[in-house]
């Protein structure tokens, strides 16, 4: 099955889709799109029956030609994305904003991720991560609202900025190793005699990557770009649930690649766990439903770096599953809030009451959504964040600090959940092609949880063996974090003035460039001390 597919189908489709005045075009495009994911399935099949499958475009090959690859991670990933972008397609094809041309650049930029979690080369990589930069900032853009119009700029300047610095590293790379192929790359890393000569390109790519992968402290524009006020939801629920992944899919490509030359785990694990911990507060500060969840998209990449960097297999594939996990109940979290601010039409969560009796299918669908990002058992999160527990069960102090994550999140998510009860006005209904995209996502929590043993010892070849034993103690663990929480929200966070402090802080597009410069070059001191 051509890899080559699973990138162009989605692009032409948009591109006939944008040329042609069919009135039908949705038919065209859902046909397009089962057709993508089959291809993708059938991909994830065979990668997982046969091994890895690398396909050169053209006639050149090796490390000279434009190589794609598929291993078990990424063609998962690439499933994902198809399941996410056909699920949204469905949820939203009754809007009026989705016309011909929003059609094209939703489906441009399905295949651009495609692509990226593909790619094999630097160069393509820096190339597919620009033209997508613009297409998410056109999104962004597209209600043309004065607010969405300057958020989606300070998103595209600031991550032009940041793709500069891509492009000094890989320029670097190529100076020094004649090739940007990631395979040779980590074959030739390891007989480098000096390792200094690595530092400078490293520190490049780390920082743009990070900026990609919203890390502390470059993750300013993440909220701004995810909650902005006119933007789509589906573009929000693509950009939280898997755009935002394309940058830690990246890094966990990067580490791979270095780790032989560069390890830097150890500053990633810090990293990591205060990306987790300023990312809880910032979305237990915010009033706005979009915010919160923004800000909590920012904790839980810092939970994943944190896991990636533990340096054990559990907890690192636990981490990678937790990456598809929260693709999932985010971009629920995401779709359902559009669908409430458009009823209550407000994005204020003090004002949003009564979910319950006033969009009973959205409340549980969203309820659904909140046990899973919390890690409640037998939920897709508790699969992922017992894994990354069962990599650090070794270490007390840094299995608490995973405790004190998941209890930031826990608190983040009992005040979300203030918009459930309350007194409100009769039912509303809710179009079938939402409730059938939506279920088809809780169910999807509840299957990750169900048959997380299954799916991730498919996907990694890990046993894990989670006994009746192990889920009393987690679902102990998880009741009374929840009780804390309750506690902590019902009768301390009143009374804490510093969230609204820190519910005002916004970065200047200047400020935001500053910390891009602040981390590469505190990044670079550390591996200059350090190497």
């Amino acid at each position: 099955m051509s890899l080559f597919w699973l990138v162009v189908l989605p692009i032409i489709t948009a591109l006939i889709g944008y040329l042609s005045h069919y009135k039908r075009i949705y038919i065209l495009v859902g046909i397009a799109q089962l057709c993508t994911l089959g291809v993708a399935l059938l991909t994830f099949i065979q990668v997982i029956t046969s091994g890895p499958i690398t396909q050169a475009l053209g006639d050149y090959q090796g490390s000279i030609g434009i190589n794609l690859v598929a291993d078990p991670i990424s063609s998962f990933f690439v499933v994902l994305t198809c399941f996410l972008f056909t699920a949204m397609l469905l949820f939203n094809y009754h809007k009026s904003y989705m016309n011909r041309l929003f059609l094209f650049l939703f489906l441009t930029l399905q295949g651009l991720i495609v692509a990226v979690f593909l790619s094999n080369d630097l160069f393509d990589i820096y190339t597919l991560l620009e033209v997508s930069t613009v297409v998410v900032s056109i999104l962004i853009m597209y209600k043309r609202d004065s607010q969405s119009i300057y958020d989606g700029m300070v998103y595209l300047l600031t991550n032009l900025v940041s793709m500069a610095f891509f492009l000094f590293g890989l320029g670097y790379i190529y100076k020094i190793f004649g090739t940007l192929d990631l395979t040779a790359l980590k074959a030739a890393i390891p007989y480098v005699e000096n390792t200094d000569t690595l530092i400078l390109p490293y520190a490049f790519l780390i920082t743009a990557i990070g900026l990609k992968s919203a890390l502390m402290p470059l993750f300013s524009w993440l909220p701004r770009a995810h909650g902005t006020p006119s933007a789509p939801s589906i573009v929000s629920a693509v950009l939280s649930g898997i755009f935002v992944k394309g940058g830690v899919y990246l890094f966990i490509r990067f580490q791979d690649t270095f780790k032989l030359g560069l390890d830097t785990s150890h500053i990633f694990l810090l990293i990591g766990f205060a990306t987790a911990v300023i990312g809880f507060i910032f979305a237990l500060s915010q009033t706005d439903l979009k915010l919160l969840l923004a800000y909590s998209t920012v904790s839980q990449i810092g939970l994943i770096v944190f896991g990636l960097s533990l340096g054990s297999d559990y907890s690192y594939y636990g981490a990678v599953y937790h990456i598809m996990n929260h693709a999932v109940f985010k971009a629920t979290l995401f779709l359902t809030a559009g669908m409430i601010i458009e009823k209550y039409e407000t994005r204020d969560i003090r004002k949003i009451k009564g979910l319950f009796k006033r969009m009973p299918f959205v409340a549980i669908i969203v309820v659904i959504a909140i046990m899973g990002i919390t890690g409640a058992p037998l939920f897709n999160g508790s699969v992922s964040k017992s894994l990354i527990q069962k990599g650090i069960s070794y270490q007390s102090y840094l299995e608490y600090g995973l405790l004190f994550i998941n209890l930031g999140t826990i608190i983040t998510y009992i005040k979300y959940a203030t918009i459930l009860t309350g007194n409100q006005q009769k039912g509303h209904s809710v179009r079938w092609n939402q409730k059938v995209a939506l279920s088809v996502l809780a169910f999807a929590c509840i299957l990750g949880g169900l048959l997380g043993q299954w799916f991730v010892g498919i996907l990694f070849d890990l046993d894990i063996d989670l006994s009746f034993s192990d889920l009393v103690n987690k679902g102990g663990v998880y009741l009374i974090s929840l009780l804390i929480g309750y506690i902590f929200f019902k009768y301390w966070y009143p009374k804490i003035h510093f969230f609204k402090t820190m519910r005002e802080i916004e970065l200047s597009f200047n400020e935001i460039i500053f910390t891009i410069v602040f981390f590469f070059g505190s990044f670079l001191s550390f591996l200059l001390v350090t190497y």
